[in-house]
């Protein structure tokens, strides 16, 4: 049976594949500058980042299937960051406070016969967040590390008045479509459908 290498050192992502019986061989995070090119959209974005990762990863483990993934948390055009300090996060979660906004997540698969890609495209809709509430978010460091300042899997999923599309895209990969690029490219991939 092909390797399956997962480029990312998310434990999130991970966890995601286990949930559909999913165990990569090796786990390695891509060494890629994330920084947004000049007037580059967010799905855009997440769509090169995906690609990059996973190709880099190719580039050395060339007779397996690789897995890279990227998450983009957008307000419109603007791209939010993977928050690092309290100050990114609170601004992130005052941004989103009492509006929708649109998460992409990008999954690519590098094959040693081709490369495939799928953007997810979900929007998110945050209630109008009090002070109390986010100095509540900001103090459990939660934020530490995830686009656009929360992670709706933990604490920040009762922000969340509405999420239309995929809520596993939104912690970090898109089963649907991970799962179509897999199978599709003759990797087992167990369906209960």
């Amino acid at each position: 049976m092909t390797r399956l290498v997962l480029a990312s050192a998310s434990p999130r992502r991970l966890a995601l594949l286990a949930q559909i019986g999913i165990a990569p061989d090796l786990v390695v995070a891509a060494d890629i500058d994330e920084t947004p090119k000049k007037n580059e959209l967010p799905r855009a974005h997440a769509e090169r980042l995906a690609r990059e990762k996973a190709e880099a990863i190719a580039s050395v483990h060339g007779d397996a299937f690789v897995l890279g993934a990227d998450t983009v948390v957008a307000c419109g055009r603007r791209i939010l960051p993977k928050a690092e300090t309290e100050v990114q996060a609170e601004e992130c979660l005052k941004l989103l406070s009492g509006r929708a906004h649109r998460v992409y997540t990008s999954v690519c698969l590098v094959t040693p016969d081709r490369n495939a890609i799928r953007v997810n495209e979900t929007r998110v809709t945050f209630k109008r967040l009090s002070g109390d509430e986010i100095a509540f978010y900001l103090a459990s460091g939660e934020w530490r590390g995830k686009a656009g300042g929360y992670a709706v899997q933990g604490l920040a999923a009762i922000f969340v008045r509405a999420l239309t599309g995929s809520h596993s895209a939104v912690v970090g990969l898109p089963l649907f479509e991970t799962a179509g690029l897999l199978s599709g490219a003759g990797y087992p991939v167990i369906s209960k459908n």
